[in-house]
């Protein structure tokens, strides 16, 4: 008869310990107690972490009943999907309480660690073929609400420096509905989402992937729902000692997708950031030293 995997994780963990060889016991402590990285990052990355290597991770997963390593994994996502992470409350209050430890070095070491997971987390060759996607699109829409809106314009911004085919939905005067409205298979659209995810930001990614346009998405989990019309999509860890979450990762990211597509354009993005800096000049928008 099958066995079918309790709800939590930790449950079947539990369940099976004793019975689990020490190399077991090794891979299931390192599941326990890094959910997030199980559910978003590849076996590849979590064998190298832990030291435990993949077959072991498989060989866990059917110990403790799931069919496959993959059954696990998605189980992870949902679990994070359930979880409330947004405890912004109790995440102030735990500021209060570790007012005597300085917070300048946490947060500095949190984001430090976040940025250097990128080396890990990120696809190369997805990130290479996004790269190939913008830099051949007909537009390129950026979405970014609540918290992810002020990134999306600073997107825009590097962007619109070298290239100007990039437009922030929703934004100056205009609605989400009619910069969406006019999309086709030729376009791209690129969101930014993170945990608490905003409603127009997965309405989004459903349109634009029912309308044919390509969607990347740029988030923190994969429970984020817009996933589900993503062709592409990024996490990046955003662990903080503060009350809200990091976009030190995602910051990093946005910077190294602008720097690739400039390298791309060659002589071409050269010619529109020298004619950019010279009307900045002459409307005043910048200080000349």
């Amino acid at each position: 008869m099958e066995i079918k995997p309790p709800v939590q994780i930790r449950s079947a963990i539990s369940a099976n310990y004793a019975d689990l060889s020490e190399t077991l016991r090794m891979a299931a402590d390192f599941v326990a107690e890094n959910p997030l990285e199980i559910a978003t990052r590849s076996l590849r990355s979590i064998a190298s972490t832990s030291g435990v290597s993949p077959a072991s991770y498989t060989r866990l997963a059917r110990a403790i009943g799931y069919s496959d390593y993959e059954e696990l994994r998605e189980q992870a996502r949902t679990e994070l999907g359930r979880k409330e992470t947004s405890d912004f409350q109790g995440k102030a209050r735990r500021l209060r309480n570790d007012a005597d430890h300085p917070l300048l070095p946490r947060q500095v070491s949190a984001c430090i660690d976040n940025i250097k997971s990128l080396q890990d987390d990120i696809d190369p060759h997805m990130l290479e073929a996004v790269v190939d996607r913008l830099a051949k699109s007909r537009k390129i829409v950026l979405v970014g609400a609540l918290a992810s809106a002020g990134f999306a314009d600073y997107f825009s911004y590097l962007a619109n420096w070298f290239d100007d085919r990039w437009t922030v939905a929703g934004r100056n005067g205009t609605t989400l509905g009619s910069t969406l409205a006019g999309l086709t298979s030729a376009d791209t659209v690129l969101i930014i989402s993170k945990h608490p995810y905003a409603h127009r930001s997965v309405q989004a990614a459903d349109l634009a992937a029912a309308k044919g346009a390509k969607v990347v998405a740029l988030t923190d989990s994969h429970a984020f729902p817009g996933l589900r019309s993503a062709d592409f999509h990024f996490i990046q860890r955003t662990e903080s000692p503060h009350f809200f979450s990091s976009y030190a990762a995602t910051l990093v990211l946005i910077e190294i997708i602008t720097g690739m597509l400039v390298a791309r354009a060659g002589s071409e993005a050269d010619a529109r950031i020298q004619d950019v800096d010279r009307h900045n000049r002459l409307l005043d928008e910048i200080e000349s030293v």
